[in-house]
């Protein structure tokens, strides 16, 4: 009798073993699919809608809106333009590097302004180019220390029709790259072409890279390479 409630009890200490076995099992597995989930969530979002960690896009570089004087070809030799095409003229009347021609001068004859920083190209020295400010604010540029202006009676690049011209009580004459005026007469010349005026050597071509090496290939299901 003693016998047969022992094998009783020992019967359900097993199964309330096995049960309780199985629960602790199923919590085991609960928690590390709990686990895997969690590290396998999309890394959060940047303000910007990017992934965190992710670069940022570069912004583009704006334009300098530098006027750019540079030379061309004429009977009386080489002239001062813009790399537009257009005559540059110097003013007799002007005194140093300061600007007389105001108001409907400027009207007849607009000085040559830059947003940015000018620069020159062709036969035009760098060195020679500069800017001074005119009552308005506005830059205008300067080469060897003179006041630089357009004709507006020009009627495209390539003219100089305000050679020689004495209108507002001095003479006008377009530029030499020595910064001395050129007296002769000029009506037209031949203006450099569009983005041909800079005589800077083009930089060197970077090298193409090199191929990248050829990967092994992959491994079999035993693990040894095919």
């Amino acid at each position: 009798m003693g016998k047969s409630k022992f094998s009783a009890a020992s019967k359900r200490t097993k199964l309330f073993v096995g049960v309780g076995g199985a629960v602790a099992a199923a919590a085991t597995v609960a928690a590390c699919s709990s686990a895997a989930s969690s590290t396998a969530a999309a890394p959060a979002a940047s303000p910007t809608g990017s992934p965190a960690g992710s670069p940022a896009a570069a912004s583009p570089a704006g334009a300098s809106g530098g006027t750019v004087i540079t030379t061309a070809k004429s009977s009386a030799g080489t002239v001062l333009t813009t790399s537009a095409g257009r005559a540059v003229y110097l003013w007799v009347k002007d005194t140093g590097d300061m600007s007389n021609c105001n108001g409907a001068c400027a009207g007849a004859w607009p000085p040559v302004t830059t947003t940015g920083t000018a620069t020159a190209t062709g036969g035009a020295m760098a060195s020679d180019i500069g800017t001074i400010t005119r009552s308005d604010g506005t830059k205008q540029v300067t080469y060897d220390g003179h006041p630089l202006y357009y004709f507006s009676g020009d009627s495209g690049p390539g003219t100089a029709s305000g050679q020689g011209s004495d209108g507002f009580g001095a003479k006008w004459w377009l530029v030499a790259p020595t910064g001395s005026d050129v007296t002769a007469s000029v009506s037209t010349f031949t203006a450099a072409a569009p983005g041909a005026a800079s005589t800077a050597p083009a930089a060197p071509a970077a090298p193409a890279p090199a191929a990248p090496a050829s990967s092994p290939a992959s491994s079999s299901a035993g693990g040894s390479w095919s």
